[in-house]
């Protein structure tokens, strides 16, 4: 058996470094007096940046780690380096939200920091106990980081729900991961792939299959596993839904993209997913309609982009998978933006969380109102964001695919979602200013946060060709799988290193 070596503690650095400083806030917390806890939450908001840099350094640090239970490629280093950038704009977000709610608890930014290291785990990790590890890393700090907000009966409800459904859920995957064994012999990816490969996948194997795909359903939140998402987002403080509602979906569909093209034939799951990507998109779409919270309106939206993202799972090939890569980057800046608004306009106990609040805002303050009209316009799909290109790339595919009927119903899907965006739009600009308006004022890390996610939303819809050639890396590397040679793109001798089959 091969020693532990350097390489290997670099194929976790995001996750060491992440964990680290969480370790590190949870110790300083308990020394600091009462007040604000500002100053661990920008020692946080270093530790997440550290680890965008260390995903970074890992381009050079390509292959297997840990007796094969981790895989640092294209694909993992994508989601190293997207995941914690979620987390700091989140923190950024939450630095003003905290003191605005009377939250004076330093643990709420090292919760943040351990989910972080669970989800970017779940992306490089190649061993499904690990990826359940991983998991639950992830998930027990979101269940206290939801029902955070103690003094309202919502948060907590929203917590209770969350813990209940998830852990179910868990289950459910964890049931998939013991089949997927009794039917291979093993629990790594790569040599369930060996056991399968060219083999006709018995009953067993889809059961298994079935059952894990429920479970990552749920954190996905794609229908028919959605019923919790409304009442939780609701619930949950804004700055963590907006962590919640990108962070583990990115990690989640990272992971089950391992799952189905490792353990399984993707034609044999075209239908399913097929089934599950078009009622996400109606449900989704149809629901957000008879909105009037933001929160809700906007949970709704996350089931419906789900399904977007599916659409790309249904079209399969490289192709497929790397339109659901983009596609996840593009709808976590836009989302996080947009959550980051809600929690700003929200004020003390979120009581300015209706679509009716929002009047004037275009008035009182055109910067904000302009900034979320951007979010907003990527969330529908307009040239010159990045929700654009997201939309282009993952219907190309489809349609690459012959998935022509689920295509249309995508299209429909985008229409019917322009009115409910559109409609929050013609309430900050074209409607009167309520009398007892919140303030409008936004302190200057929630700026920032804006700004970095209106920088990402634009920067995607007008060049995405960088972010569009990793995610291409990416899917070249899942689809190699971690039996290939590592070579570099024929394009650029410089680029990373890119998987490629035997």
């Amino acid at each position: 058996m091969n020693s532990i070596g350097y390489n290997d503690y670099i194929r976790i650095l995001p996750e060491l470094v992440l964990t680290f400083f969480g370790i590190l806030v949870m110790l300083i917390d308990p020394l600091l007096g009462r007040g604000s806890r500002k100053g661990l939450g920008i020692l946080s908001l270093t530790g997440s940046f550290l680890a965008m840099a260390a995903g970074f350094y890992q381009i050079n640090f390509h292959g297997p780690a840990w007796f094969g239970m981790v895989q640092v490629d294209s694909f993992s280093i994508f989601f190293h380096i997207l995941i914690p950038c979620i987390s700091a704009i989140c923190i950024l977000a939450s630095l003003e939200y905290l003191d605005q709610q009377n939250i004076h608890s330093g643990e709420y930014y090292g919760l943040i920091l351990f989910g972080t290291a669970g989800m970017v785990l779940m992306t490089s990790a190649v061993e499904l106990v690990l990826i359940f590890i991983a998991l639950e890393i992830s998930s027990i700090s979101t269940y206290i980081l939801a029902g955070y907000r103690r003094s309202s009966a919502a948060g907590t409800e929203s917590s209770i729900k969350y813990f209940l459904l998830g852990s179910f859920a868990t289950a459910f995957f964890l049931y998939g991961v013991a089949m997927i064994f009794g039917a291979t012999g093993s629990t790594s990816i790569p040599e369930i792939y060996k056991a399968l490969n060219g083999a006709t996948s018995g009953a067993l194997v889809y059961i298994a299959v079935a059952l894990m795909l429920i479970g990552l359903g749920f954190k996905v939140a794609f229908a028919p596993f959605h019923v919790w998402t409304p009442d939780v987002y609701e619930g949950a403080p804004a700055p963590v839904v907006a962590l919640m509602s990108t962070g583990p979906k990115a990690a989640a569909f990272a992971v089950l993209l391992r799952v189905l093209f490792a353990t399984a034939v993707p034609n044999d799951w075209i239908w399913l997913i097929w089934i599950a990507a078009a009622l996400s998109m109606t449900l989704g779409n149809f629901g957000a309609l008879i909105q009037n919270n933001v929160k809700r309106m906007l949970a709704y939206s996350s089931i419906a982009h789900a399904g977007y993202i599916l659409v790309a799972f249904a079209a399969g090939r490289e192709i497929g998978m790397a339109a659901a890569i983009f596609y996840t980057a593009s709808y976590a800046a836009m989302n996080v933006g947009a959550f980051a608004v809600v929690s700003h306009f929200g004020g003390t106990g979120e009581r300015y969380i209706d679509i009716e609040d929002y009047a004037g805002l275009g008035k009182r303050s055109p910067l904000l109102a302009f900034t979320l009209t951007i979010f907003l316009l990527s969330l529908i799909g307009i040239p010159l964001t990045g929700g654009f290109f997201a939309k282009y790339y993952v219907f190309n595919a489809a349609l690459h695919s012959n998935l022509v009927w689920l295509t249309i119903i995508g299209v429909v899907n985008s229409a019917v979602a322009a009115y409910y965006y559109l409609r929050l739009i013609v309430m900050m600009y074209m409607r009167e200013a309520t009398v007892d308006a919140p303030p409008e004022r936004v302190s200057p890390s929630m700026a920032l946060a804006l700004v970095l996610a209106a920088i990402g939303t634009i920067y995607l819809g007008v060049l995405p060709g960088y972010v569009l050639d990793s995610a291409h890396h990416g899917a070249q590397a899942l689809k190699a799988g971690p039996f290939s040679k590592t070579v570099q793109p024929a394009n650029n001798a410089n680029a990373a290193p890119v998987q490629t089959l035997k």
